[in-house]
Order: C-alpha cells, then structure tokens, then sequence
C-alpha cells in the first residue's frame, strides 16, 4: 500500500505564528494602508494571502509615505531601517522573532566589549543583513570553510562568532569547529542560535527520511530553514523536493516504484498546504494510507506587541 509518514513538529514555529498573527491584528486595528518591510516571513502562499487582504510589503524604507505604519518582518532589520523609519515619523510593530532579536542582541554586545564578530550565515539573506547592520565594521559573514580559510585574524584579536538562526545544525557544527581550530581563543553565545524550531523539523526529517523513497519539503525557494530540510534529506541518500504547494507535485516524481513518500513543511509554511498536498497525495497519487511521527512536542509562545493586544 502506498503511504504518506508525515513529520512532526514541521510547519509554522512561534516566531511565524506571531509575525503573522502581528500583521493580521494590525490588519484590525489600523486598517490599511499597511506596510511591512521586506516579506513578514519567507512563504508564497502566506505573502500573497496577506497581499490580498490590503497589505504592502516593500523591501525599502523609502517606498513608505511618511506618517504611515510599518511592520518589520520576523527577520529583523538593521539599526538603520530603524532610524530611516523613524525620520519618516513611521509607526513602527517590530515583528522580529524573539530568537532573532537573540542574535541582534549578541552582536550589539560583543561589538560594544570591541571583538571582531564572525557571523556564520547567508550573506543574501535578509537575516543576516539584518544582523551584520548592528557593527558592520566589525562583522564578517561566513557561510563556507573557504571563507573561514580566507579569514586574517591574529590570535591576539578578540574574536566571537554568532550565527543565522535558520541554519543546519550539522553544517553549522562544522563550521565552529574550524573557526575553533583556526582561533583558539574565539568566543561564542552561551547557548545556541540556531532555532529550537529548526532544529526539531531538522531532527524530524533525519528520522524519517533513511525510511522513505522520496521526500517532499513543502516552503518556499527563499526560505532558509526549508532549504535545509531538502539538504537534510538528501544527505540522508533519500532523493528530496521543495514545492511551494499541491500544484507543484508532478507524474515524473512518482515514477520507478515509490511507494512510501515522506512530507513535512518548513517553519514558514502553514499547515493548509500539508492538507492540499496530502489531498492530492491521495486522491491522484494513490497514497491512501497516512501516518505521522512525530518526535517532539511544541509548546513555545511569544507574545504580541502590547499596541495590538486585545481588550
């Protein structure tokens, strides 16, 4: 019998659920026009439903009319987004993950003690822009052990690392032992960036996926912590899809015997798209028999500016 083993924990994480949550409540409260600077988190579906509802997302603070409100995304921005919003007298709800803020938070701190800081990350991605703003003079992003060869610190610099939240913990691990082994005397967080939600789909995917034929990640291309779970599955030898949702599913996937198909979804990506692609799993696919592992339970909340708290 063909069968779908669908992970758990995989979909939105509590920094998406209040991004989201954060925009459509001041959906209520301020009505539109509404801003939000660059996508309030990195998912097709979720962009255009808000996009529909009145909401304007523009990737510079500049596109803004003056005395409007602006939203920034669950990705953080840079402490000159901030001030450019506050010179055009914006209204501003910080949308920014917890854990997000986090690494910010990190970076201010060592750049204020005067270390050098090596942010492991994407040097594209709005997240580590974001966190490279907060001491660009004093922040190299690394997103390769290339890149930490190419690094020209003496041992008597002081020197930390951070990293981007959205990463994969094995890459990342690698990575830290290098700069380790290059720096002994680099510094680091007292706990981990990477995001608890991260790592659980992560740790989910690399369960499942050795037991499957096939694996589908349903999230965006510009999502990072999507991408990461393709890789993750493929590092396991199980040949791995990311689509955006059901439509993206086609004949040539299901060719060569697959019988037992693996599904999760990224942090970003809303449980709607697992129901339309396990719909469509089972009534064109033939994949009638549906069954969830689920390794770990979520129970982590984080709550709404107070602005747009209710009564």
């Amino acid at each position: 019998m063909k069968e779908i083993v669908i992970a758990a924990p995989r979909g939105f994480c509590a920094g998406v659920d209040r991004a989201i949550s954060i925009v459509e409540r001041a959906l209520e409260v301020f009505g539109v026009p509404l801003y939000v600077h660059h996508e309030i988190v990195h998912n097709k579906y979720v962009v255009e439903s808000l996009r529909a509802k009145g909401v304007i997302f523009v990737d510079s603070i500049d596109e803004i009319p003056h005395d409007q409100t602006v939203i920034f995304s669950a990705h953080g921005v840079s402490p000159a987004v901030t001030k450019a919003a506050k010179e055009k007298n914006l209204k501003i709800l910080d949308a920014t993950c917890p854990l997000v803020t986090k690494v910010h938070i990190e970076a201010r701190r060592y750049a204020r003690d005067g270390y050098q800081i090596v942010l492991i990350g994407h040097k594209d991605h709005i997240e580590a822009r974001g966190t490279y703003g907060e001491a660009p003079d004093q922040i190299t992003i690394v997103e390769t052990l290339d890149d930490i060869e190419a690094l020209e610190f003496t041992k008597d610099v002081k020197l930390a690392y951070i990293t981007q939240t959205t990463l994969s913990v094995r890459d990342t691990r690698g990575l830290i032992e290098r700069l380790k082994e290059r720096f002994p005397q680099i510094e680091g967080p007292n706990s981990s960036d990477i995001c608890y939600a991260t790592t659980n789909r992560q740790e989910a995917v690399s369960v499942i996926a050795p037991n499957t034929d096939v694996m589908f990640v349903i999230g965006s291309k510009n999502s990072s912590n999507s991408n990461r779970l393709k890789e993750i599955a493929e590092a396991q030898g199980t040949k791995a899809y990311l689509i955006d949702n059901a439509d993206d599913l086609k004949a040539e996937y299901f060719a060569n015997g697959i019988e037992k198909i693996g599904l999760t979804a990224g942090a970003s990506a809303p449980e709607i798209l697992v129901r339309k692609v396990t719909e469509r799993l089972r009534n064109e696919f033939g994949f009638n028999s549906i069954k969830e592992v689920r390794l770990k339970n979520e129970d982590v909340t984080f709550k709404l500016p107070t602005e747009l708290k209710g009564p």
